[in-house]
């Protein structure tokens, strides 16, 4: 029986890991979002099962606890996960401002079950030119005019 409040967040995720990929179109993986001791956001991995390859655990999570809190910043909040967010939602965890991670399995249990994240961490760490994935840059010019026009707005609302 767990006896913390992080393991007892962290069995929830897991437990959604588990019923979830039970039928074996939804990834083995589940997380949750809580603020202060109250669950406030649930994923599962449904990648498969919703034709949307961003469709992880954690990602789901983050969006339910930001519906359910109205609000895209999630400062003060500790995400649970089955496993160690892979690097897209490693970004989404920084990018919604959120505090903790806490992880059961590793990267490497992931690639053990055929979730493999390693060539995504190494092309993150090459330059544009380099990577496996062609990239071109044109108008930039074009595409600074609206982001000048975001800095001047006033109505903006930081992020």
């Amino acid at each position: 029986m767990p006896n913390s409040a992080d393991e007892r967040f962290l069995e929830k995720a897991i437990h959604l890991a588990e019923r979830h990929s039970r039928d074996g179109i939804h990834g083995p993986f589940g997380a949750v979002v809580t603020r202060g001791n109250v669950i406030v956001g649930e994923g599962w991995n449904s990648v498969v099962a919703s034709s949307d390859p961003t469709a992880h655990a954690e990602i789901g999570a983050i969006r339910d606890a930001c519906r359910n809190l109205g609000t895209h910043n999630l400062a003060e909040c500790t995400l649970y996960s089955s496993c160690e967010p892979c690097p897209m939602c490693l970004a989404a965890i920084y990018w919604a401002r959120i505090e903790r991670i806490v992880f059961a399995c590793n990267a490497a249990d992931a690639a053990r079950a055929g979730f493999d994240d390693a060539e995504i961490y190494q092309e993150i760490e090459k330059k544009w030119s380099l990577r496996k994935i062609a990239s071109r840059q044109l108008n930039r010019e074009s595409g600074l005019r609206v982001f000048e026009t975001w800095i001047q707005n006033p109505r903006k609302v930081e992020y």
